[in-house]
């Protein structure tokens, strides 16, 4: 919330620095007759004022509604755009010499507000609400978070902030779908994380540092390693096998948590 609030005032005090030397009854016709500016001026109120942001120990990850998460990202995009395309169109017409003299002279601006609108959508990016912690059975794969209570046996689904459900973790299992649909090659076993001392559970190997997961066929080298949360529950009529998240493992991280996650819901 800080770095957005503080990213906010840069762009204001540097838009407002631009309009220093014209009349203020120029500049708001000015603001008023471009589409860009109104845009920009309702970028910057939920930039700066974050409506309904609020800071909360058990969503580290997500102080923002998830209104005000996408339509900063929307916002924040389109800046982006804008500005790179205004900028590359004055070094293809103005020439590289003169576009390094532009940036001297407006102290490295047109570099700065590509990167400042660059750094606002990574900060919206999907994300979970929080770090895999073992310990504490919280676990966080792609933009889902997982959270695993062993006395209750029950485990909490979320999607960004919006909350999935709350499932029994008896009826809950991992799936690697490229293992089941025959696509591997060779494959070699690895162990699950144990959170118990029990013996490791063998299960299909992810293709990462520690396992060997092959694919045929050039399609499979474009493909990185999915899992995908089933819930089959006999006594829910209609929600036997239903998926409840499917994401692609794209860090270590991912990898560590559904293998922790893979023991977890083995245990309970």
């Amino acid at each position: 919330m800080f770095a957005l609030r503080a990213i906010g005032l840069v762009i204001l005090a540097r838009w407002l620095f631009s309009m220093g030397d014209m009349e203020p009854l120029t500049a708001l016709q000015a603001m008023a007759s471009s589409p860009w500016a109104c845009i920009n001026l309702v970028f910057l109120f939920l930039l700066i004022f974050l409506p309904g942001a609020k800071a909360r120990a058990e969503r580290p990850f997500h102080p923002l509604p998830q209104w005000l998460r996408q339509a900063l990202r929307l916002f924040a995009f389109l800046g982006l755009l804008f500005a790179v395309w205004s900028v590359g169109a004055f070094v293809w017409a103005a020439g590289w010499r003169r576009a390094f003299n532009a940036v001297a002279a407006t102290n490295g601006w047109l570099i700065a507000a590509p990167t400042l609108y660059a750094v606002v959508v990574w900060i919206c990016r999907p994300r979970a609400l929080w770090r895999t912690n073992i310990a504490a059975r919280r676990f966080a794969i792609g933009r889902y978070a997982i959270s695993v209570d062993a006395v209750t046996r029950t485990a909490i689904v979320w999607a960004e902030s919006r909350k999935v459900g709350q499932y029994d973790a008896r009826e809950l299992s991992l799936r690697w779908p490229d293992v089941a649909r025959g696509t591997a090659g060779v494959v070699r076993a690895a162990p699950t994380v144990d959170l118990s001392g029990a013996q490791p559970a063998t299960m299909p190997p992810i293709a990462n540092g520690h396992t060997t997961l092959e694919r045929a066929g050039v399609g499979g080298l474009l493909r990185r390693p999915q899992v995908e949360l089933m819930w089959d529950s006999p006594a829910a009529a209609g929600h036997n096998r239903q998926t409840v998240f499917r994401a692609v493992l794209s860090t270590e991280g991912d990898r560590v948590a559904a293998r922790a996650l893979d023991a977890s819901l083995r245990q309970a």
